[in-house]
């Protein structure tokens, strides 16, 4: 990765001119140094724009400096569209507004840095949205959309990007406002006066003299977003929409600031076919006889992706809902007219094709196959879902090889769909590879990734070797190389081959009259570096290995660094993380929107710090620290990254780091050892409550300790939870081992009563876990872990492991009640003390909810509970979604007989252990509730009980809200007919 030297003069220009946050430290240009692409160039800095004026004043000062521009959105390119040795304008965190809304005339008008999700929540209650529905639309703005001529699934009813944008209002590089917009050909050939001074007359121009060459050397597919949009240009009548140029200009032509956009009405109910085949080609020369039925989209969903995606705990359900048998591909087949009485004729005419076609379920060998009819929404939506991830489902391979992205979206006409495809895995399998498959089979847009290791020299010289002869494939069916993501760095070098030299001329011609300084985003599409430049590549040929030792154990992934290398390295910058709404991830970012509070930004730091490439012991640096100083450690990542990263984890490595440098402060002294000076502690709850009762204590130990005084701590009990015997309930019951966990023996026992008091009503015989040498209750280490002292951690793993193991060996369920402390026994304990009896005790883990959910499910629970009339509002904690328990909560609540649930759609509560208390972090905590979680409690009926599992969760609530939320076993035990009194004493 090329470093720059520091440009102070443009830093401090840009300072004092721009009212958006400026970005020159290593840390953050790193983080802007690569995209979703296998490229990596590093920034001259970083501009956060608020505005027009600031790109204005960004591109004046930029150009005076001599310093090239790029302009940026979500960074999800995959082709190094959004990488280069530049000034990055970033537009996604302020210029992000809906500046025009037009319902009656299915119009508006944005900002470039809006996200394609949050644009159609707003449209939504107009019945409209724009219908260019990328798998990215959760975090892809619509101005890198435009950039990139982007394509949906949906794109053979909608159209492309060009198809959906009316109007552009842009900066030139020289600083000209223009709008591109219709034009009258006569009026711009004949005079050169206005804003544009000339530039729409000499474009004309450049159209008319070049017709013959671009009918003849443009591709004749629906799918084409090669080179610049010089069709727009041809004399084909009275006007020429030149909104059509810049759009898949990729920032090179001029910078959007604003686009007018043309809506579409909501779709309707759907009807999905899933049409299965024993042969992938079959599926491929299917295609052509399924679109003349007029679907809304055609999508392929192949044996590879279907293999991961069943390995993917989030995933695995919707597949097994949809798929049948093994095959080797599937076609989902949507029908959305507006008539559900002929999307019904069109389902049942896809099965007549399919028998015409000659497959049957009851058929063998290549003919077996048929249609699966899903007229489900919600499972539609799933399976939208899974499809739309599909590129990181493939790249969530944890091998040294990652499918890569460089002949992936080419697009040939459908009658030659099947042979292409045929052709071009002989063409991988020539160069020892193979290829994932998935996507666009209405379009013969076809995404297909070859692995390899960019890290070999070999592979690099393979992916070329593959990349001229697939090209040359492409070009023989008249297809296109570039069908939907554009050409960046990847394919730009290839447009001579694929159009010929004297397009390549036009296209020169066409940058040169816009930019003819080469200020903006030079090197894509004309004037393009070697797509092989290994130079260019994240992992080039200066990368090195990581020379650390990781505290936790990493051996999944076989890579340096004992496999922490190979983890972080993961995330491939797809930008999931960055979704602003829905599920958990990242919560930190949905408050502040900066990459670096994002878990790509973080993975990314810690990329570069573990190589080397920020400097000497970067790993334990205030800026690493700063980097992670947001994280939470939800483990939303954990479930919700396509590709797995899991950065609560690797935050331990770095707190690991930091302490073994640093040591300890007092703040992470308390919060660590907790466990073992709680029994002292509770002995004395009135000299430890002394903080929150007398005036002016809080204050004072906010400047001791750094715990705000903004908020009261957790009440310690005299009445703490205190086992008597060995087992309580009856003799003859099914085994449970209860593990009492540190927050709730000593903060809020009346909840592991309430847990006593449900199974042993529900006749278990309920074990309690406690140390073997009779001395302080049982940890799982987790409060050593949050602080990095990981081998603090193993002695609490080690006497816990001692205590259950056995009961695990037998087969008996080691039931908690607190997510994050029960959890840690099916995640971290295998990574602190690795091996078949952490195995062992992780597959018998189970919350109170999951248990009393299995044995329902399995017809053992007979729970005499009483009918409890009115509503429930289930908060979810983070980990319990992390790990797919939230589904048993909500079957467990349902249990009690007159009680309506409700699920609060929520990310992280924002309390997450002690980042709620830090006095530093406590207004982001509090934004982090007030994001969704504060305002639903406030809503909720007064007499409506409030559920939470998590200890954090409902401190956070009570704080926000005054509302008192209660654990899930709070409320059964409420519902008990009878409640037996259980055996254990206080003390």
């Amino acid at each position: 990765m090329a470093v720059h030297s520091l440009r102070p003069a443009l830093q401090n220009r840009l300072s004092a001119a721009l009212r958006g946050e400026i970005l020159f430290d290593a840390f953050s240009r790193g983080r802007y140094a690569t995209d979703a692409s296998f490229y990596q160039i590093m920034p001259v800095g970083v501009a956060v724009v608020r505005g027009e004026e600031d790109v204005a004043a960004a591109l004046a000062i930029a150009r005076e400096e001599g310093v090239t521009v790029l302009a940026r959105g979500g960074g999800t390119s995959q082709c190094g569209q959004t990488v280069n040795d530049s000034l990055v304008l970033d537009t996604s965190k302020h210029f992000n507004g809906i500046l025009e809304l037009d319902p009656a005339n299915r119009r508006c008008v944005v900002e470039p840095g809006i996200v394609l999700d949050e644009l159609n929540r707003a449209l939504k209650p107009h019945g409209l949205w724009f219908p260019i529905d990328v798998s990215t639309a959760s975090r892809a703005t619509i101005g890198g959309m435009a950039g990139n001529n982007s394509c949906g699934t949906r794109s053979i009813r909608y159209g492309m990007m060009r198809d959906n944008v009316i109007a552009i209002d842009a900066l030139t590089a020289d600083g000209r406002k223009i709008r591109f917009d219709a034009v009258s050909r006569d009026e711009a050939l004949r005079n050169a006066a206005g804003p544009d001074e000339g530039l729409f007359r000499d474009l004309l121009t450049f159209g008319a003299e070049n017709a013959d060459e671009i009918r003849e050397r443009f591709p004749n597919v629906i799918r084409r977003v090669g080179g610049y949009n010089v069709d727009a240009l041809l004399p084909n009548g009275p006007t020429n929409k030149l909104a059509d140029l810049l759009v898949g200009s990729e920032g090179t032509l001029a910078l959007s600031t604003r686009i007018e956009l043309k809506l579409s009405p909501l779709l309707g109910r759907k009807l999905v076919g899933a049409c299965h085949f024993a042969r992938f080609y079959d599926a491929m020369d299917a295609a052509q006889h399924i679109v003349p039925l007029g679907p809304t989209a055609v999508e392929l969903v192949d044996r590879t992706m279907i293999e991961l995606a069943r390995d993917i705990a989030m995933f695995r359900p919707t597949v097994e809902r949809f798929v049948r048998g093994e095959p080797d591909a599937v076609l989902l087949v949507e029908f959305a007219e507006e008539d559900m009485a002929e999307n019904d004729r069109r389902l049942r005419m896809l099965g007549e094709v399919m028998g015409d076609l000659g497959y049957g379920w009851d058929r063998d060998g290549r003919n077996w196959g048929g249609v699966v009819e899903i007229t489900d929404a919600g499972l539609q939506a799933a399976i939208t879902e899974v499809r739309q991830s599909g590129l990181n489902i493939m790249m969530s391979m944890k091998e040294a090889g990652k499918p890569v992205s460089f002949v992936e979206d080419c697009a040939v006409p459908l009658e030659h769909l099947a042979d292409y495809t045929d052709r071009l895995t002989a063409i991988f399998e020539k160069h020892g590879t193979r290829g994932t498959w998935y996507a666009h089979a209405s379009v013969g847009c076809l995404h297909v990734r070859p692995v390899l290791n960019l890290k070999l020299e070999k592979d690099a010289k393979a992916m070329r070797a593959i990349a001229e002869e697939a090209f040359e494939a492409v070009r023989a069916y008249k297809g296109s190389h570039s069908g939907e993501h554009g050409d960046g760095i990847v394919r730009s070098e290839f447009h001579d081959m694929m159009f010929g030299g004297r397009m390549v001329e036009l296209f020169e011609r066409v940058k040169d009259r816009f930019d003819p300084g080469g200020v903006l985003n030079p090197g894509k599409i004309v004037h393009a570096p070697r797509m092989d430049d290994r130079n260019l590549f994240r992992y080039g040929p200066a990368y090195r290995p990581a020379g650390m030792t990781p505290a936790l154990d990493w051996s999944a992934w076989k890579s340096p660094a004992a496999g922490f290398q190979g983890a972080v390295e993961m995330c491939n910058n797809n930008g999931a993380c960055r979704k602003l709404e829905g599920a958990v991830m990242c919560p930190s970012y949905r408050v502040t929107r900066n990459e670096r509070d994002v878990t790509r930004g973080r993975a990314n730091s810690l990329r570069l710090a573990i190589s080397g490439q920020l400097g000497q012991d970067a790993l334990a640096s205030d800026e690493m620290m700063e980097t992670l100083k947001l994280c939470v450690s939800c483990k939303g990542c954990r479930r919700e990254c396509p590709t797995g990263v899991d950065m609560a984890k690797m935050k331990i490595e770095v707190l690991a780091a930091r302490r073994a440098r640093y040591g300890l402060g007092l703040r992470d002294r308390l919060v660590a050892y907790l466990p073992r000076y709680a029994p002292l502690a509770a002995r004395m709850p009135w000299l430890m409550n002394l903080r929150d009762r007398v005036p002016g204590a809080a204050s004072l130990t906010e400047r001791l300790t750094g715990l705000t005084a903004k908020r009261s701590l957790p009440a310690w009990r005299r009445d703490r939870f205190d086992p008597r015997g060995q087992a309580v309930g009856p003799e003859d019951g099914r085994e449970v081992l209860l593990l009492p966990d540190t927050f709730n023996v000593y903060f809020e026992p009346e909840n592991l009563r309430a847990a006593l008091s449900v199974l042993t009503a529900g006749g278990y015989r309920v074990h309690l876990a406690g140390p073997l040498d009779g001395g302080r209750p049982l940890c799982c280490g987790r409060t050593f872990l949050s602080v990095g002292l990981v081998e603090e951690a193993k002695v609490e793993a080690t006497r816990l492991m001692a205590a259950v193991l056995p009961f695990a060996r037998r087969g008996v369920p080691i039931v908690g009640l607190e997510p994050s402390c029960l959890l840690a026994l099916r995640d971290e304990l295998a990574s602190v003390l690795p091996g078949r009896d952490a195995e062992t005790i992780g597959s018998h883990a189970l919350l109170l909810e999951e248990f009393l959910a299995r044995e329902a499910d399995e017809g053992r629970l007979a729970l005499p509970l009483s009918p409890v009339a009115g509503k429930a509002y289930l908060h979810g904690h983070c980990h319990q979604k992390a790990f797919a328990a939230m589904g048993a909560v909500e079957k467990v609540l349902r249990l009690v007989p007159g009680l309506e649930v409700e699920a609060i759609a929520s990310s992280c509560c924002g309390m997450a252990g002690a980042f709620g208390y830090q006095a530093e972090t406590y207004d982001v905590s509090m934004a982090m509730g007030e994001l969704s979680l504060l305002p639903a409690v406030r809503k909720a009926e007064q007499d409506a009980m409030i559920v939470a599992d998590g200890t954090s969760c409902r401190h956070q609530i009570e704080h926000g809200t005054g509302r008192q939320p209660v654990h899930v076993a709070r409320v059964l035990a409420q519902a008990l007919a009878t409640t037996a009194e259980p055996a254990e004493g206080r003390a």
